[in-house]
């Protein structure tokens, strides 16, 4: 397991950005512990509706808010009140701007040292998505949305929650310059080949013929911030929207969740279009698994022993390290980079290739 600094990514161990905390059915049964960024975290929603993300700990004996489902006040869903949330152990509750606004059977005022810090969070496609920012400025661009998620002949998965993988970002961002591991890892050799970088995307066009298909696979990928992969997949005539989605753990240690769309002739999807959808994401998440095998197993590459035709790998990290760098330092790593970037042994993909899925 490698660490941030390791990579020499920047000044900060964790990146800026959205990611993925939990999906937004998990707080259907109440508050949800989280652990990211090397940190803890409690995540309800309030009885309005909204969603509240503070500091796990309350600050008079530290109880963490969202972990003791067997405590009184939990069991019997009294935790949480309006937009506020009651500490398991004592009760001192904490409002959704992570105040301390009530301790039971105290008259006093409530002691400012004791409020929370609060994070940003979204709904967002079935996920909650929370901003992270080590500088704790507001966020820099809006997380992803499809309207395919909306619409009716789109059929949309349930997230695959694949757990933990000791292993730094950094390993699972270099597949996107990865043109020449799609046959050996994936059976899928690419006829074309291109990254683009703009700003806080990194977008990768690729296509060729896919023996475990036995069809031709097109892919239109790309990354929204650090860590939210969407990829527009056509195989043959059937066409799905893959997502895959990581957030650091702690350093050096990342979560990973995956889901798939799969597109239908009709607005009225049948029981068999949806076995389809299910077959489809099946397919893709083994597709997945094969990079997850490889990811699980080897060691860290600190320094890729990169060939001639290999030079978007350097690309790809120099983008990634605009989140690992205060924001002010932002344009200098797009200076670098902006543009399309294509292997000198894969040609441009036409128009077509770019309207994967569309």
């Amino acid at each position: 397991m490698a660490k941030t600094s390791e990579y020499k990514l920047g000044e900060f161990d964790f990146p800026r950005g959205w990611f993925m905390v939990c999906e937004a059915s998990e707080l259907d049964e109440g508050p949800v512990p989280l652990r990211f960024f090397g940190k803890d975290f409690a995540l309800f929603r309030g009885e309005s509706g909204r969603l509240i993300c503070l500091d796990a700990h309350c600050k008079h004996m530290g109880a963490h808010l969202a972990s003791s489902s067997s405590a009184s006040i939990a069991s019997h869903g009294e935790q949480i009140e309006g937009d506020a949330i009651r500490c398991p152990y004592h009760g001192w509750r904490y409002n959704h701007n992570g105040e301390l606004d009530d301790i039971p059977d105290y008259d006093g005022p409530c002691p400012k040292a004791a409020n929370l810090n609060t994070y940003l969070v979204k709904d967002v496609m079935g996920s909650i998505m929370m901003w992270h920012d080590p500088e704790g400025g507001e966020p820099d661009y809006d997380p992803p949305h499809l309207p395919e998620w909306d619409m009716p002949n789109w059929v949309n998965g349930t997230y695959d929650h694949l757990g933990t993988l000791n292993t730094h970002p950094q390993e699972i961002l270099d597949n996107m310059a990865d043109s020449n591991h799609l046959g050996p890892t994936h059976g899928s050799p690419c006829e074309y080949f291109e990254n683009e970088f703009k700003g806080h995307v990194y977008r990768q066009l690729q296509g060729g013929f896919r023996r475990e298909y036995d069809a031709s696979l097109r892919t239109d990928t790309w990354y929204t911030g650090p860590g939210l992969l969407i990829s527009r997949q056509s195989i043959g005539d059937i066409n799905g929207i893959e997502f895959i989605f990581h957030t650091p753990v702690e350093d050096g240690v990342t979560r990973v969740w995956h889901n798939n769309l799969y597109k239908t002739a009709t607005d009225t999807p049948s029981a068999e279009d949806v076995a389809a959808a299910r077959k489809m994401q099946d397919e893709v998440l083994a597709a997945f698994s094969q990079d997850f095998d490889i990811w699980a197993n080897k060691v860290p590459a600190l320094q890729i022993m990169s060939l001639p035709i290999e030079t978007n790998f350097q690309r790809g990290r120099v983008w990634y390290r605009q989140f690992y760098n205060p924001r002010s330092q932002a344009e200098e790593f797009h200076k670098k980079n902006t543009g399309q970037h294509v292997p000198k042994h894969k040609e441009k993909p036409n128009q077509a290739a770019r309207e994967v899925g569309r």
